[in-house]
This record gives structure tokens, sequence and C-alpha cells, in this order.
């Protein structure tokens, strides 16, 4: 039986930036994510400047499916790929965002950007993580060819609803 799916965990490195704006005096968004990362149960401190923090804040399973297969190679063929990451707002309030998807599915990302209330960023893609990437594609890609719809020709004499003014249904 072939495979349907396959997945690899990713970690997700988000940073916190401090910012120059009237209303808000950090921003956060996904810097980077790392291939075949453990499990954290909280928030890991990886990296600091003078006006910067990065945390390795979740590990999330980069999740592929056969019938995503055509969204992968569109992914692929950008330079560089993306590893898109979807950010949300936590329901428990301790911290101001979440990682809370990871996909190489660009359609995938801007459903969840069309709702306008997650953070959705693309981070480059890992070298290993394109090669296995690839691999799927090339094991489950079948091109469909296109199929132009052909319109039915117009009949003036043909009314609406199979009845012709006038006409009652007793």
């Amino acid at each position: 039986m072939t495979e349907r799916s396959r997945s690899l965990p990713l970690g997700v490195v988000v940073e916190r930036r401090e910012i120059d704006h009237p209303w808000q005096d950090h921003a956060w968004r996904p810097v980077s994510v790392i291939a075949g990362a453990g499990p954290v149960s909280d928030w890991k401190e990886i990296g600091a400047g003078q006006r910067w923090t990065r945390y390795h804040a979740a590990t999330l399973p980069l999740e592929l499916h056969r019938r995503e297969t055509e969204a992968y190679r569109t992914n692929l063929s950008n330079d560089p790929p993306l590893i898109y990451v979807v950010l949300t707002e936590p329901d428990d309030g301790e911290r101001d965002v979440e990682p809370f998807l990871v996909t190489a599915s660009p359609y995938e990302a801007q459903d969840y950007l069309d709702s306008g209330e997650d953070v959705v960023e693309g981070v480059p893609m890992p070298d290993g993580v394109i090669a296995w990437v690839q691999d799927f594609i090339d094991k489950h890609h079948v091109d469909e060819p296109f199929k132009k719809r052909k319109r039915k020709r117009y009949d003036p004499n043909d009314v609406a609803f199979g009845r012709r003014p006038g006409d009652r249904r007793q």
C-alpha cells in the first residue's frame, strides 16, 4: 500500500523584537525552522541581541498529503522555497502568540492569511526538507491534463425551467 501522507517534526523559532511604534513595544515573527527537532514543553531561549530574543517555541509536524503535490511543486519552484508558519493568539493569554501550524503549501498558508486573525510568514526551507518534499512529489505527483469545458449552445426557444410563460401546472 502506498503512503498517503508523510510527517516530519519541525522546531519553530520565533523572534520577539522591540519596535518603535506608538501603540506596540514589540513584534513577534517566525524566523526559522529546525528539521527533526525534539518536542519542547516550554519556550526555550536560543539567542538574544540588543533588541531581540529568539525562542524555540514549539515542535510541530510538517505533514505532506498526496493530493497536495501541485502546491508543493509551486513552493519548490520559488527561490527560496519556504515553510509557512502560522502563529495564532493563544486562548490562555500566557503569551502573545503561539505556533499553530507549519506547512509547505502556499495555498494552505494563503487560506490562513485571508482570515486576517493570524500571523502567517514564510521562512527558508532547510535543504534536507527540500529534498524530503521533492522525494514525496516524485513518488506521488500525477499531472492532470487540462480539460476545457465545452459550453452548451444557446437555444433561444428553450425556456428556463422547462416551461413557457403562461403555462400552468395543475
